[in-house]
């Protein structure tokens, strides 16, 4: 094996993929099955909020990545600990900006069976892919991350 392919957390699948086919199932039961929860404006606003919100933590994490040259791709080495930041609030921000993604989504469709989706995925994506990313940073970079872990909380 190349070192490429052994220096990363092995998570189960790439993590945007996990929200996409979540959500996509998620609005195919809603519009096979449909269950509005809220009232159409209410589900509007609060969609665009919540989506305001995912773009704002994704570039801050984004622009911190890149400012410590590391890779996003989980499939790619991690080479520093990026602690500044959405980073600085959370130690998976750009997880978080994709829950919100999801969840803004769900909201401007007013789709329950999405938002009902969204927990099982958050557990799916915290077993399969956070807690190995977690190991991999302990392994990879010690008591650094050990430090990093201690100060920052998981989700926010």
């Amino acid at each position: 094996m190349s070192e490429e392919t052994v220096d990363n957390p092995g998570v189960i699948a790439f993590p945007p993929a996990l929200f996409a086919g979540t959500l996509a199932i998620g609005l195919l039961l809603q519009f096979i099955f449909p269950v509005p929860f809220l009232p159409r404006l209410v589900a509007i606003a609060s969609g665009i909020v919540v989506l305001i919100g995912a773009a704002s933590i994704s570039i801050s994490a984004f622009r911190a990545m890149h400012r410590a040259q590391t890779a996003v791709n989980p499939s790619q080495p991690t080479t520093a600990i990026v602690s500044d930041g959405a980073f600085s609030f959370s130690r998976n921000p750009i997880y978080l900006s994709l829950a919100m993604l999801y969840g803004g989504i769900a909201l401007l469709g007013n789709a329950l069976w999405a938002l009902l989706l969204l927990l099982p995925l958050i557990v799916v994506v915290q077993i399969g892919v956070i807690e190995r990313e977690e190991h991999y940073l302990e392994r990879k970079f010690g008591d650094e991350y050990l430090r990093y872990k201690a100060r920052v909380r998981r989700w926010v």
